[in-house]
């Protein structure tokens, strides 16, 4: 039987088709934000302009609690303050993740290293920083603060981490944790939060932060099998593991076992 031939414009094909899910996303999420913010307006109008000690007592407690505001109160947005938790926990999650990437892109073992791999930090940091925006442009539309700070329970973790990090196995490691975290949390707000735009928002970056881990799921698997080298696009598929074929897709449907509770990661 002759050997099968491997088309390798194949791979080339579906690098462009992962670039075009996150272009994809990316046009899906501004579109939630926007429709967001028009649906959430005029329901922090009405509540604002209601009149009497109930609707002054509220607001008092908006300037000094934030968030609070909506849980406090008997108002329609009562399930906003869950939203609003959900928006600042999920930009809690994305401001970590931008941190330890900026930090692995100047460890000399990755600037001068593998041109891929510090092509994809590069890359995936911008999106993180792009979902931490509208993360906080949601929570602030629906009358949050932004949480500009880290995730507190992964912080912890990746404090632990990074002095023990001494290659690119052990970056890629950290990251696929953070980026599984995400994915996970943000399949489970889908379900969580009460509003279709909100749906909609987390909807469209969870595949965008789930290709991250199948990316780097692959990465692990060739520094595993000593193949850095063919860590490039394009690769010969040919000199590839079985394994780095299936090890970034382990699942038929996300977990989320592992998500993250709402509150994680909102502003106290």
């Amino acid at each position: 039987m002759p050997p099968e031939h491997i088309d390798t414009r194949l791979l080339v094909e579906l690098t462009e088709q992962s670039q075009d899910l996150n272009s994809d996303a990316s046009r899906i999420t501004r579109s939630a934000l926007a429709d967001f913010g028009q649906a959430v307006e005029p329901v922090r109008r009405r509540w604002w302009e209601r009149g009497g000690a109930l609707a002054a007592a509220v607001g008092t407690v908006a300037l000094l609690g934030g968030h609070r505001a909506f849980a406090d109160s008997p108002s329609p947005s009562g399930s906003m303050a869950d939203d609003i938790m959900a928006l600042q926990t999920a930009a809690s999650i994305e401001n970590l993740a931008v941190s330890v990437y900026r930090t692995a892109a100047g460890l000399p073992f990755i600037k001068d290293g593998n041109k891929t791999v510090a092509a994809f930090i590069a890359k995936t940091t911008q999106q993180h920083e792009a979902h931490a925006q509208a993360f906080n442009a949601a929570a602030t539309q629906a009358g949050g603060r932004a949480q500009n700070g880290p995730d507190p329970k992964y912080k912890a973790v990746v404090d632990q981490a990074l002095p023990s990090i001494k290659g690119p196995a052990d970056v890629v490691k950290l990251a696929i944790t953070l980026e599984d975290v995400a994915a996970q949390t943000y399949t489970k707000n889908v379900t969580q939060v009460s509003n279709a735009d909100l749906r909609k928002l987390f909807a469209s970056v969870a595949p965008v932060e789930a290709q991250h881990r199948a990316t780097l799921l692959a990465v692990q698997a060739l520094l595993a099998g000593n193949a850095a080298d063919l860590v490039t696009i394009p690769v010969d598929p040919s000199k590839l593991p079985a394994a780095a074929g299936s090890v970034g897709f382990p699942d038929a449907f996300y977990h989320t076992d592992n998500a993250s509770p709402i509150s994680e990661g909102a502003v106290k």
